[in-house]
């Protein structure tokens, strides 16, 4: 659907839901990482961008201190309701959650609400495909809340401020790279960013004749499961023991892979180890890869690509049968620069560099033989390059 057509059909279901008109309406994209994963919470760089799937929202003020909200995707779920203070997780709110927790920390923050909110939510990012559908909505809802009460925050503020809902309320121990994505997202661009200070660039996507094909693994997973923060344990804790001997040791991402090789036996478990590993080599490959693009070296970037698999594969564990299988199959078919699992794993997507003319028999070939050994089909976005969360013309 074109935008004027789903603000059409979102203004139709929110009248029908709320009785009233909406006042205002937003946009607040998804992202993709093309290469740095699982470096953000370790002090790294990665290079993610926003993409033109995202969530969209109707909004209308209230004069009570209640919000309703209602989402499209999920209409059984029906309208949920919320106060806008002393909030806390409520399992039985289910997706509500991810903005519920915005509300507590703004309001921990100092940020009060004055006033509920009728909110219709509509999201174009396919269920599942690790593509950062709850960082959409947290940074959507920071930015609702930051012109509805004239807050005057600048958008890093609103992005630490919707990974803390995450953190603290949601509890997803993730860091910081998919708010980041989706609040300072620039069309046509990535963002080189530093996880540990928060420096960033934007540098210009020149893929000539190349798209960013992402397939989705269609296999259901979950980012809230033990397994995610578990890697994050491991490596923390394998960087306390780095600390006994590098004591000015800050994060895993600070330190080179020649010096990661010289420290890596002061660290006992042999499985945190090659966490380790993966966490420094990976920075350190994501850094060659902007340099790579930079320089027009697209095959190049490709390969790196292609090693961060591997590594997230062998090193990190965090990419299952399903992704291996799509990554294996596209490294075979003509066309494909690179490919490799984007997200945080146990399921969601790939993200590949493919040749405009190749993107068909990509399809069909990948949709083919991923059938066949997992037993259902992937499915495929063509992502086009966004900017960040903002308001849109209603």
């Amino acid at each position: 659907m074109k935008l004027m057509e789903i603000i059409q059909e979102m203004r139709s279901v929110f009248e029908k839901t709320f009785g009233k008109e909406p006042a205002r309406a937003y946009f607040s994209p998804g992202r993709v990482n093309l290469i740095g994963e699982h470096t953000d919470y370790n002090g790294g760089h990665v290079f993610p961008c926003a993409i033109t799937l995202g969530t969209y929202a109707l909004v209308a003020d209230r004069e009570d201190n209640v919000t309703r909200m209602y989402s499209m995707n999920l209409p059984k779920a029906g309208v949920v309701e919320f106060p806008m203070t002393g909030l806390r997780k409520d399992p039985a709110k289910d997706w509500a959650n991810y903005p519920m927790g915005v509300v507590d920390v703004f309001e921990k923050a100092g940020h009060r609400a004055s006033h509920g909110f009728d909110i219709l939510v509509y999201g174009t990012l396919p269920a599942g495909a690790g593509l950062s559908s709850s960082a959409s909505i947290e940074v959507l809802m920071s930015v609702i809340l930051n012109e509805a009460f004239g807050l005057d925050l600048d958008m890093v503020e609103m992005v630490k401020l919707s990974q803390r809902a995450e953190n603290q309320f949601v509890g997803v121990n993730c860091g910081i790279m998919d708010q980041f994505a989706v609040g300072m997202g620039k069309k046509d661009h990535a963002i080189l960013l530093d996880c540990n200070t928060l420096e960033y660039r934007y540098s210009k996507l020149v893929l000539t004749g190349t798209s960013i094909v992402i397939t989705n693994t269609n296999k259901p997973h979950s980012l809230a499961s033990s397994a995610y923060n578990v890697r994050r344990a491991q490596c923390e804790h394998a960087l306390n023991e780095l600390k006994e001997i590098r004591p000015e040791l800050g994060a895993l991402g600070e330190l080179s892979n020649e010096e990661f090789e010289q420290l890596a036996g002061h660290v006992t478990e042999v499985l945190e180890r090659h966490r380790a590993r993966h966490a420094v080599f990976e920075n350190t490959r994501t850094l060659e890869a902007v340099k790579a693009l930079e320089a027009n070296d697209v095959a190049a970037f490709g390969r790196l690509m292609n090693a961060s698999h591997y590594s997230l594969r062998d090193d990190y564990e965090v990419t299952g049968v399903e992704l291996d299988t799509l990554a294996e199959i596209a490294w075979g078919v003509e066309g494909v620069i690179g490919s490799r699992m984007t997200g945080a794993g146990f399921g969601g997507s790939t993200v590949s560099l493919v040749k405009n003319e190749a993107i068909e028999g990509f399809k069909q070939q990948v949709e083919a033989e991923y059938t066949k050994k997992i037993g259902y089909a992937p499915s495929f976005v063509v992502a086009g390059i966004s900017d960040g969360t903002r308001r849109i013309e209603l």
